[in-house]
């Protein structure tokens, strides 16, 4: 393709090459430019890419342009023929929920016989090929990029999770959503947002750039939901769990092994337990008849459906031992999975085991600690991703936000505090490790050492078997 081609309506400004200069490829780090290459000079949170253009040069690119972080993902999208546009892609942002419901919508579009790609916290997907992923909204080249190759292959459908920080860096600018769903806003990310005004603007981005054919599913049961859909020009179909929406569900049942809803009047036993996902499968239902599914062949297929990984998703040990493993790392996701689970089994001894990521949100940490205070009977505080911060130091952030101290033992290193947990609990319990769920994974410095929860909880299972 050639650079002016690229380049077309994106605002981009050639800093070297012809506009003719045929383009095999496009990057915005220097150290993947190559012969054939344009290499897009962006200014970045934390690098200025028009330091690296003589690298760039020198890697051998054939061109060079200036740009803003939206021209960057314009033209991306003007260099992978527009994929988004091939494709019925769906679009989720909110604070907590995200992961299970795309990850679930493409689990039962696929149960449904369509090629489905996924790109999701957990992993992105084309089809069935698998890759990892480090961001919840990758870069918008990778973005494109992995569109281009479900549309090669066939794909029908996108099921993406979109963050505020992607939203606010312009990383879906230039996609053409077929639909976006808004779950919820809660406390989150105020590291980078600073404001919670500012968080609810930036996730708000979404629905005010979908187009008149596009719409907008939306959970009244949130508070923020009028105001994220006043500027769009999208339809609105609207979903509740509370209150009147255009689609309604309740809680009949509940238990370990999944619950009942009523669905639009129709009851539908599911393997999910919680009330936040009977509100995430309410969401993927809206969708699906939005998007044409019947009803009848929805609800099949929900009943059929298993939670994403690392939400939770339950461990059974011996002497009536449950382990819950879920990735709850925002105050209001604390609440929930701990009000779940003491609904569900509310003669068992609850025990939360929780930490907080280092280099993120401190001002969530003595909040954490109160939610887990009032809603367990046991707590163990412990280290999560401590990343560049002491893990003492974060602990004692935590151990602020508590009332009184009598319930919470602190141990900082988290596999000791996962054994001596389950070795120590009453029986019966149900012990909640909250904050990492799927990943496999822990950041301690700038190193990402192997730490798998489930394999420390199965070997501490056979040692008191």
């Amino acid at each position: 393709m050639k650079l002016e081609q690229i380049i077309k309506d994106t605002g981009a400004v050639i800093l070297h090459g012809a506009p003719a200069t045929e383009i095999t490829a496009i990057c915005s780090d220097s150290r993947k430019a190559a012969p054939g290459s344009l290499f897009i000079a962006v200014k970045g949170c934390s690098s200025d890419g028009h330091d690296y253009i003589g690298a760039a040069l020198k890697a051998g690119a054939s061109a060079v342009v200036d740009a803003s972080r939206k021209a960057l993902a314009l033209c991306a999208d003007n260099f992978y023929g527009h994929p988004s546009g091939k494709l019925q892609l769906v679009g989720i942002t909110g604070t907590n929920g995200k992961t299970t419901t795309v990850t679930l919508l493409y689990r039962l579009f696929r149960s449904l016989g369509y090629e489905c790609g996924l790109l999701s916290t957990i992993a992105n997907y084309v089809g069935t090929s698998r890759s990892e992923t480090t961001n919840t909204t990758a870069d918008p080249i990778t973005i494109n990029s992995l569109m281009a190759e479900m549309v090669a292959k066939g794909c029908q459908y996108c099921f993406m999770e979109v963050s505020s920080i992607g939203l606010e860096q312009e990383r879906v600018a230039g996609l053409e959503f077929k639909a976006a769903i808004f779950s919820n806003l809660t406390h989150d990310h105020l590291d980078y947002h600073k404001t919670f005004a500012e968080y609810l603007r930036c996730k708000k981005m979404l629905f005010d750039s979908l187009g008149k054919e596009a719409c907008a599913i939306i959970n009244n049961d949130d508070k923020n939901a009028p105001v994220m859909v006043q500027n769009t020009r999208a339809d609105v179909v609207t979903y509740s769990c509370r209150s009147a929406a255009d689609h309604v569900c309740k809680v009949l049942e509940e238990s370990f092994e999944g619950m009942l809803l009523r669905i639009d009047g129709t009851e539908t036993w599911v393997k999910l337990v919680g009330r936040h996902n009977a509100s995430n499968l309410l969401a993927i239902y809206t969708t699906a008849l939005v998007l044409g599914t019947p009803k009848d062949e929805v609800l099949l297929a929900l009943s059929k459906l298993e939670s994403a990984p690392g939400r939770l998703e339950v461990l059974r040990g011996p002497d009536d031992i449950a382990v819950v493993i879920d990735y709850a790392h925002t105050p209001d996701a604390m609440e929930n999975v701990l009000k779940t689970l003491r609904e569900v089994a509310p003669s068992r001894t609850l025990i939360c085991l929780f930490g907080c990521g280092g280099d993120r949100d401190r001002s969530k940490r003595p909040e954490m600690a109160a939610i887990a205070e009032e809603f367990s009977d046991r707590v163990v505080v412990t280290s999560d991703n401590p990343r560049t911060e002491d893990p003492d130091a974060i602990i004692e952030e935590i151990m602020a936000g508590f009332g009184s101290r009598k319930k919470v033992t602190r141990i900082t290193d988290r596999d000791e505090a996962i054994r001596t947990t389950i070795q120590f609990a009453p029986r019966p319990s149900t012990i909640l490790l909250a904050g990492k769920g799927h990943e496999t994974y822990q950041i301690i410095g700038t190193q990402k050492n192997h730490f798998d929860e489930r394999e420390i909880v199965e070997e501490t299972f056979k040692n008191i078997g």
